[in-house]
């Protein structure tokens, strides 16, 4: 496989399920959607990052390390996972929780990923900006000279782009897993919707998939910044990992597909579209999502359903990335009133 060279640490509970959504499919007249269960790779929980943290930790690991550093939001599902790996390896773990959503009830900032970082017994430092990627890392950099002149052997897994994506190797399996999948249930995906962020999970789906021969479009629904911004983002990362599997020059603009329709308000706030999808998924199929970024993503799948932008005989995946816990820190989602809901 593309990416046997690569140090792999054993995190994730794989392969995760692919199964059709029976009810969703029936409910919304269109397609026939079908759900890849990455929420469910175990960590605490399970989502995403478990397939990304194998790399990290299998770097880590590699180099001698014996701390784990990261940063992410309050809410954030990389660090919960993060720290969940750390303590399943035996290390010790540091994390920078970032402010990157005001005006939240205290549930936001008590439940959820926040309460189950604290449980695990991380080391949490405050970052004020929640913008300010670079800054981010720049701090764990710090902490990491710090516990350097203690003796301790840390290792900086970082927010930005400006480092090697070995988290996306992750999603390069994954591609291979999925096709995979689809072979043995006898159907074409006609197109892959997931959530884009750090474009991590994104870069490497899509690398994966073409690398393998396949011309699947990948579509990233945007949940922290426009679009524009977003294909740059996706672009310079997947031409990385591109070049770090071997497939230099396989990706171009024309691969870049980026939704930014239900991103509004904000990262990390919820949206009208986003309510009614986390709704339909729990009342339709038991499935949870959350608001952050499967909410926003299925939305996005649920208008390009309706606007038919997909036939009948159609096949779609949606990529589960989790996010579950970060629900405990939306109490308002059950309020009659929000949105007029």
């Amino acid at each position: 496989m593309f990416t046997d060279n690569f140090a792999k640490a054993s995190l994730a509970q794989l392969p995760t399920v692919l199964e059709l959504l029976p009810n969703l499919s029936k409910c919304l007249n269109g397609p026939n959607i079908w759900i890849k269960r990455d929420d469910c790779t175990g960590l605490a929980l399970g989502g995403n990052k478990a397939r990304q943290l194998e790399y990290y930790l299998g770097h880590a690991i590699a180099q001698g390390a014996d701390t784990i550093l990261t940063t992410g939001a309050i809410q954030s599902n990389h660090v919960r996972m993060s720290v969940a790996a750390a303590r399943k390896l035996g290390l010790d773990v540091e994390v920078l929780l970032e402010h990157r959503v005001s005006g939240r009830k205290t549930e936001y900032y008590q439940s959820g990923n926040p309460f189950l970082i604290a449980l695990m017994g991380a080391k949490i430092h405050y970052f004020e900006d929640g913008e300010d990627e670079d800054g981010a890392d720049n701090k764990l950099f710090e902490l990491a000279d710090k516990l350097r002149k203690q003796g301790k052997k840390p290792y900086v897994i970082p927010l930005s782009e400006n480092y090697t994506p070995y988290g996306s190797l992750g999603y390069v399996d994954c591609a291979a897993e999925l096709l995979q999948q689809c072979k043995k249930l006898s159907f074409k995906a006609d197109a892959i919707i997931l959530p884009t962020g750090s474009a991590s999970t994104h870069a490497g789906m899509l690398c994966g998939i073409r690398a393998l021969g396949f011309d699947i479009p990948v579509l990233g629904v945007c949940i922290r910044r426009e679009r524009k911004a977003q294909a740059q983002r996706v672009l310079n990362k997947a031409h990385q990992v591109a070049q770090m599997i071997g497939f230099k020059g396989i990706i171009d603009d024309k691969d870049i597909w980026v939704d930014d329709e239900m991103l509004a308000p904000g990262y990390g706030q919820l949206n009208q579209p986003a309510l009614e999808a986390i709704d339909l998924l729990a009342q339709t199929e038991g499935i949870l999502l959350d608001p952050t970024y499967t909410g926003k993503a299925m939305a996005c799948l649920i208008d390009l359903v309706k606007t038919k932008k997909y036939t009948k005989d159609q096949n779609i995946v949606f990529l589960h990335t989790g996010g579950s816990p970060a629900l405990f820190g939306y109490p308002e989602i059950l309020d009659d009133d929000f949105f007029q809901h």
